[in-house]
């Protein structure tokens, strides 16, 4: 479906003392790739606050198949798995820069009005950019 593809090289501080990334720091990588997906297609998450949408993670599933390292450079690869309706849904593969897959992941978030604090369905806006 939509994938965007994002650059992260890994820092000391992301590594335990044998240079391998601690497991809690992929939630960041997920993150940053969610994100940038997200900019690709012109939607900024600042906007989204502004409008009062903000999008809590209610599902994260990670399987590590090799470790990265201090000094990698790694590949997030976001992918929108279908069109988002009260929630959005990713899948991901981390590569390192020898084309290794380390990770593989799913996301699914929930669209939710700041103001009630209740899910939303995904705004108009934003299925617009989609193009789906």
């Amino acid at each position: 479906m939509n994938t965007h593809q994002t650059e992260i090289k890994v820092r000391y501080g992301e590594t335990d003392q044998m240079g391998v990334v601690y497991h809690g720091n992929y939630a960041q990588y997920l993150e940053i790739g969610r994100l940038e997906w997200l900019e690709a297609i012109g939607i900024y998450y600042k906007e989204m606050e502004a409008n009062k949408v903000m999008l809590p993670v209610v599902s994260m599933t990670l399987k590590f198949i090799k470790s990265a390292i201090y000094g990698d450079i790694l590949t997030v690869s976001t992918t929108l798995l279908k069109r988002p309706t009260v929630s959005i849904e990713f899948a991901y593969e981390i590569h390192n820069s020898s084309g290794e897959l380390l990770t593989t992941a799913y996301t699914k978030l929930a669209f939710v009005n700041m103001k009630s604090n209740f899910p939303m369905r995904c705004p108009q806006y934003i299925l617009d950019e989609l193009q789906i």
